[in-house]
């Protein structure tokens, strides 16, 4: 019988997803554009909305670190509605179950489960993945047991999106189950300390995704 094991106990930093799924990060710039070409504008009314979810973060961290479901609530919650993913055509699971099984692993290989925090869905196409940690943890922290559940998708003849965030800090994916490779985006600081909001550059990465997937 074959065990099961969580995927944050089985993946545990990136060696261990990239040896379990033959994974490795994709060098060519070109693999991933997705997070800088071609990115759509944003209104002046979606910059204030985000301004607002800016100042909300200070004002909460000023306290000292954020707790996961807080972040959730005040940051993760807010952008999903705004950016169009709480309504149709998409769908947004919360704490949403997965299980994945190593191709070729054999019956000594665990298959691997855990649970999402945030699943957008589309046609059971799964387009973004948001993995929320700590405000106090780095945010690369995620990106292990973030591919694991990236690599639960059943379709693979198409990429699959995701992003991982602590509240403050914002991290694209990009996974092609079909040639093994992830590609990751620059990091994005939300409360940047000049005038500028990366939140809408966030923003502005989210739509591009979403405009390929509705094509």
């Amino acid at each position: 019988m074959v065990e099961t094991v969580g995927i944050t106990k089985a993946i545990t930093n990136l060696n261990d997803i990239r040896s379990k799924f033959n994974l490795s990060e994709a060098t060519d710039p070109q693999f991933f554009t997705e997070w800088y070409e071609e990115l759509p504008e944003i209104g002046e009314s979606e910059k204030q909305s985000l301004n607002r979810l800016k100042n909300r973060y200070l004002y909460y961290a000023a306290e000292g670190p954020i707790t996961e479901g807080t972040v959730n609530i005040i940051m993760l919650s807010p952008l999903l509605e705004l950016m169009g993913l709480c309504d149709p055509p998409f769908k947004v699971l919360g704490e949403q179950y997965v299980k994945v099984e190593i191709e070729g692993g054999g019956e000594e290989e665990p298959i691997l489960e855990g649970f999402i925090d945030a699943l957008v869905v589309r046609n059971k196409l799964w387009v973004v993945l948001i993995e929320s940690k700590r405000s106090s943890f780095s945010v690369l922290q995620a990106l292990p047991q973030t591919l694991g559940y990236m690599m639960a998708n059943p379709t693979s003849e198409m990429p699959a999106f995701g992003m991982i965030t602590n509240g403050e800090d914002y991290i694209f994916i990009k996974l092609n189950k079909q040639v093994r490779q992830y590609g990751l985006s620059n990091k994005f600081t939300a409360p940047s300390i000049d005038e500028n909001n990366n939140l809408c550059r966030v923003m502005r990465v989210m739509k591009r995704i979403i405009g390929l997937v509705l094509q």
